[in-house]
This record gives C-alpha cells, sequence and structure tokens, in this order.
C-alpha cells in the first residue's frame, strides 16, 4: 500500500476512533479523559478530547509519555494502568494505547485519564483510621500541555535535575549522555527541538547537532573530536 493510500487508512481509523473517546468519557464521567493522538503532527498530536482532566484541547502537544512512544517507533508498547501526576498536583492513573496501520506502523495512541485524586485522599483517609500505612509512592510528574515547547523544557529539566554543575563543567560523557538520553525520550522528534536545547544549554546548534550526531553514533566516547 502507498503513503497515500496509508495516510487515508489513518485518517479513517482515528476518525472512527472520535466516537469512542466519546462513549469511553460519558460511560466514567467528569474524572475520565480520552484523547486522541496523531504522531504524524507531534507539535500538535491531539486531534481529538472528551472530557478534561489535563486540561488539553484539539492542536495542544503530546506529552512527555508520547514522546517516549514517538521515539520507539514501530516497537512502542501499550502502557497501561500507570499513575502519575500533573504539574499542578492531579494524581492521575493513565493507559496508552498505540494505534498502528495495516503495515504495522505505531501512527497515533489513544489516551485514558483518570483524576483519581479523591479516590487517594479517601484510601488514605481510611488507612489512617485502620492504623496502616499508606504504602504508597511519589508518582512521577507528566507535564500535559497545549504548547510542545513546554514539553520539550519538563524533559530537559528531568535530566537536568540533580546536577550541581553547569554545562560547561559537563565532561565529553557526560554530556553525550544526556543528548543520549534526551533521544530516548523523543525530544529530537520534535521541530525546533535542538535549536530549544542548544538555547536551554547556552550552546550554539551546530554544537547540539554535532553532540546528538556522536550521542547517536559512537559506541566509543573517545573516537570523535569535541565540538566548541
Amino acid at each position: 500500500m502507498d503513503e497515500h493510500a496509508l495516510d487515508a487508512e489513518r485518517d479513517a481509523i482515528l476518525g472512527a476512533l472520535r466516537c469512542v473517546a466519546d462513549g469511553i468519557a460519558a460511560t466514567f464521567g467528569p474524572v475520565c479523559e480520552a484523547v486522541l493522538h496523531d504522531y504524524r503532527h507531534p507539535e500538535n498530536s491531539v486531534v481529538a478530547v472528551a472530557g478534561s482532566v489535563t486540561g488539553r484541547a484539539p492542536g495542544s502537544a503530546m506529552s512527555e509519555i508520547g514522546m517516549r512512544v514517538l521515539a520507539r517507533g514501530d516497537q512502542a508498547e501499550d502502557e497501561l494502568n500507570y499513575v502519575t501526576r500533573t504539574r499542578s498536583g492531579k494524581l492521575v492513573k493513565a493507559s496508552t494505547m498505540v494505534l498502528r496501520d495495516s503495515g504495522g506502523a505505531v501512527f497515533g495512541a489513544l489516551c485514558l485519564n483518570l483524576d483519581v485524586g479523591a479516590v487517594h485522599e479517601a484510601h488514605t483517609l481510611l488507612g489512617a483510621l485502620a492504623g496502616l500505612g499508606t504504602g504508597a509512592s511519589d508518582a512521577p510528574v507528566t507535564t500535559f500541555g497545549n504548547d510542545i515547547d513546554a514539553v520539550v523544557d519538563a524533559v530537559l529539566d528531568t535530566h537536568r535535575i540533580g546536577r550541581s554543575r553547569p554545562w560547561a563543567a559537563l565532561d565529553r560523557t557526560e554530556r553525550l549522555d544526556l543528548f543520549r538520553g534526551l533521544d530516548a525520550h523523543g525530544v529530537f522528534a520534535v521541530r525546533r527541538a535542538v535549536e530549544q536545547v542548544a538555547g536551554r544549554l547556552g550552546i550554539s546548534r551546530a554544537s547540539a547537532y554535532s553532540y546528538l550526531a556522536q550521542a547517536r553514533a559512537a559506541t566509543d566516547p573517545t573516537t570523535a573530536g569535541e565540538p566548541a
């Protein structure tokens, strides 16, 4: 099947799933949100939203979770029943189900988000009354935004957490590790992400592209020259 026919097929799958998203959100009520993504357009991948948990609308950006799926390409798998937090602190139980065309290529996702904050609070209260520990671990924070630049910034911040030294003080291996980690999270699948990362790190765009190329290609970090 040629690419034009595949795109038509993908559009048809997304169109058919719009009513599915509406039905899921209507069934579970105001604590549920169903989000339909088209990864052919990562900067504004959201094509439909039913319900409101993460505050996004059609045309919004994908989250770090979506970029991670994008980075895995056709090897991506469903991520089901995981718990995360929004940057505002809302506790969310979520599932990300990848969409494939007839050739097996991943081109989008249907994501379900449940606001479980009230349930968690009730569980904590009942546990305290019963003299039991909550046993809950801290859920990771996920950026759900309308702007892909904010999502890229959040991923970069996550990878810089714990680093007390500026970029200039990092050795070459640490710099390549940073770019390798960002790449594994799908950051560089987004347009202008290299420029954005370069700006945040205070390096030139050419240097950023050089580090990215070396991070992708080098198996021995001593084999290539250091960019400026």
